[in-house]
């Protein structure tokens, strides 16, 4: 089969498509003819070799982490799932490989693809709603009745953290491009801030929890209007930690990360409030979880317009990055 790989990690790595076996599965996997992959900025990181301390891969690997696909072989003791099944999934980070033809994974990393999506946007949905559900449920340890802001929330990950946090009872505001707001306010959020016109931190206070999507730069003006207890989790600007913590890495790489989010823990303990990051795992029960609230809500995923193939990989990955898509980009197969 054909597969995408990175080869050398380094700063605007070229993939290269190698012919390499169909992967054999064990008991516990399921092989997945994958009909489209999506292409995130998470690409970038692992590519650059930004995500080494946290995975480090053994060259070349196949690159891509979310997919939807057909079932076409189970292991002996998968029960869940059937030769046939139209699914999705966030692969596993020590197991990616949607940029190939086929993909061997185990059956508790998948879910049967939402009856509302197709093969395209059903892709577009797995990491931007597993990185909802684990921030709010994991990190944020969210309580029905508070508030979350979400500034920059009016883009790919809002659609799918909006609907999310309503359904754990959350009052959601929201700031964007106003082009969206309608969009937005009629998947459920209470509020939204045209980012042009209004600056959140001088119209909200008080708020329970905000999740960043900005980045290092606006974690001071978030921290700014949480109240004291309250929590910030970002999902740029670094780890921290508490990050290795709650991930029992080893004692060096504590202290590397101890190193690397002293910045933000200082700055949210000057605040009163929590500083935490997310990088998101993959989990096929959460998945079915998102499943029930994408279909209840008929949440549609935004993607971009423009076809890519597998052969096309690279300019996919520029276009993500440069092109200012409309929408998650997506390889078709």
């Amino acid at each position: 089969m054909k597969a995408a790989q990175l080869i050398k990690y380094q700063k605007n790595a070229q993939l290269k498509i190698n012919e390499v076996p169909i992967p054999q599965i064990t008991a516990n996997e399921v092989l997945i003819k994958v009909k489209v992959a999506a292409v995130n900025p998470l690409e970038n990181l692992i590519t650059g070799g930004n995500i080494k301390l946290i995975q480090n891969y053994q060259l070349p690997e196949t690159m891509g982490n979310e997919l939807t696909g057909i079932i076409e072989n189970v292991g002996k003791d998968v029960r869940d799932f059937n030769i046939g099944d139209k699914i999705y999934t966030r692969l596993p980070l020590n197991k990616i490989g949607a940029f190939a033809e086929y993909v061997a994974v185990n059956h508790d990393a998948i879910a049967l693809l939402p009856k509302n999506l197709n093969f395209a946007t059903g892709a577009a949905a797995p990491l931007t709603g597993l990185t909802a559900y684990q921030g709010l449920h994991e990190e944020l340890h969210a309580d029905p009745g508070k508030t979350v802001f979400i500034p920059g929330g009016s883009g790919s990950f809002g659609q799918m953290a909006v609907p999310i946090a309503k359904d754990l009872g959350l009052k959601v505001i929201v700031s964007g491009n106003v082009r969206s707001r309608d969009q937005i306010m009629n998947i459920g959020a209470d509020q939204f801030l045209d980012y042009k016109t209004e600056n959140y931190w001088e119209i909200l206070h008080d708020v329970d929890y905000v999740i960043d999507t900005l980045g290092a730069s606006e974690i001071e003006r978030e921290l700014s209007i949480i109240k004291k207890g309250g929590r910030l989790l970002s999902l740029k600007a670094g780890p921290n930690k508490q990050f290795a913590i709650d991930r029992q890495f080893p004692a060096w790489k504590k202290f590397l990360f101890t190193f690397a989010g002293r910045k933000f823990d200082k700055m949210a303990s000057l605040a009163g409030t929590t500083y935490r990051f997310i990088f998101v795992r993959s989990d096929g029960q959460q998945l079915q979880k998102i499943t029930k609230i994408i279909e209840k809500n008929n949440i549609i995923p935004a993607i971009d317009q423009t076809k890519f193939h597998l052969s096309d990989i690279n300019k996919a990955i520029n276009y993500m990055s440069t092109g200012h898509p409309k929408g998650k980009v997506l390889i078709y197969f």
